[in-house]
C-alpha cells in the first residue's frame, strides 16, 4: 500500500463527525454527572431537613422557623439565622446574625464546612448554643 492510498483513505468528514461525536458523548458524560451530583446534595439538604422538622416541639420551644429551598435549609430566629447549603458533597454551615439592620440581609458572622448530614446538626447545635436566648 502506498502513502498516497493511506491519505486517501482518511475523510475529514469522517473525522470531523466522529469529533462531533466524542465530544458529545463527552458532554451527556458531564451533565449526567453534575446531574447526579446535584440530586444528591438536595437529597441530603432534604434529609437535614427531615431530621430538623422531626424536633418540631423543640423549634418552636427555642422560637425557630424551619425552611428549606434546593440545597438548603435554614432555621430563622428573630435574631439570628443559621443555614446548611449542600454543594459537591459538603455543606457550608453558617450562622448569621440578623440584628444589624444597616444591612438588608443577614451577614454571615461563622461559617464551617463539614461532609455528612449528622455533622451539619452538629454544627447547627454548636451555632444554636452559642446564641444567647
Amino acid at each position: 500500500m502506498s502513502k498516497d492510498s493511506q491519505v486517501r483513505s482518511v475523510s475529514l468528514r469522517q473525522a470531523f463527525f466522529d469529533e462531533l461525536g466524542r465530544r458529545e458523548i463527552e458532554r451527556r458524560t458531564r451533565e449526567d454527572a453534575e446531574r447526579a451530583q446535584q440530586e444528591a446534595d438536595n437529597s441530603r439538604a432534604m434529609a437535614l431537613y427531615d431530621t430538623l422538622a422531626a424536633e418540631g416541639d423543640f423549634l418552636r420551644e427555642k422560637g425557630l422557623i424551619l425552611d428549606h429551598t434546593r440545597y438548603a435549609v435554614t432555621l430563622d430566629h428573630e435574631n439570628f439565622r443559621l443555614r446548611a447549603y449542600f454543594e459537591d458533597d459538603k455543606a457550608s454551615v453558617t450562622s448569621a446574625d440578623k440584628r444589624n439592620t444597616a444591612s438588608l440581609s443577614a451577614a454571615p458572622r461563622k461559617q464551617d464546612t463539614v461532609d455528612s448530614v449528622e455533622a451539619a446538626v452538629e454544627v447547627l447545635a454548636q451555632y444554636l448554643a452559642d446564641e444567647s436566648f
